[in-house]
């Protein structure tokens, strides 16, 4: 695994943040989140190339703060789209290895580990897609038309709450944002736009602390945890 290159999405608004800023740009510690984030990734020997996607506004800060982490494989920033989906088919254009393994990953998830991005990077590369996940450990349940009401339960045994890394042959997660471009589909997520292609994911069981960094809960969390870290 020599040949892996990751888009980070950082070009979210983080409205539920109740931020002026951008979450990403939000100090934890002594660095942006984002910059945590990108960190994992430029320190790993497997990573060929980094492009990272951030708001229009936000391109030339994305920049600056590369150039003074003095980040090492980061080869572009571009501008987000509307919607996460545009934003990650901006950041595979911008590629400059389009072959082999790509991994898209959350600017905000600055706790992913080592062993979990090669997990995802091997599974991707062995069955074509991969994302890492928890199992569900809450009861879920279906509201019914009639709001307010439950109308079934889940079975909770097959159930995953999906994180990032997800990983992909390039190729196949191009074809497969092609196909959703053409068909005016939108996606929650990197897989969905893979399964319309009748691909299966892969499911590579991932830690707790891989935290998504969405409200301000969890960034008082977030800074918990790398204080205990340290």
């Amino acid at each position: 695994m020599r040949n892996i290159v990751v888009v980070i999405p950082a070009g979210g608004q983080g409205r539920r943040m109740g931020s002026p800023t951008p979450k990403q740009f939000l100090p934890l510690a002594e660095k942006s989140i984002l910059a945590h984030t990108i960190s994992v990734f430029d320190g790993l020997s497997e990573v060929k190339e980094i492009v990272v996607v951030a708001p229009r506004a936000y391109v030339e800060r994305t920049r600056t703060l590369i150039r003074r982490s003095r980040f090492r494989k980061v080869s572009a920033v571009v501008s987000g789209g509307s919607w996460r989906q545009d934003s990650v088919r901006n950041g595979l254009h911008a590629c400059l290895n389009k072959n082999g393994v790509v991994l898209v990953h959350d600017a905000v998830r600055p706790f992913v580990d080592r062993n979990t991005i090669l997990a995802v990077a091997r599974a991707a590369q062995r069955y074509g897609a991969a994302v890492v996940g928890v199992k569900a450990r809450d009861t879920i349940k279906v509201e019914g038309r009639r709001r307010g009401f439950f109308s079934r339960t889940l079975d909770r045994r097959t159930l995953w709450a999906v994180q990032t890394p997800q990983g992909f042959r390039f190729d196949l997660l191009w074809q497969a944002y092609e196909s959703a471009r053409r068909s005016k589909f939108v996606g929650t997520d990197e897989a969905s736009l893979v399964e319309r292609l009748g691909k299966r994911v892969r499911i590579v069981p991932g830690p707790e602390r891989n935290l998504k960094i969405t409200t301000s809960a969890d960034l008082r969390l977030a800074r918990l945890m790398v204080r205990k870290k340290a």
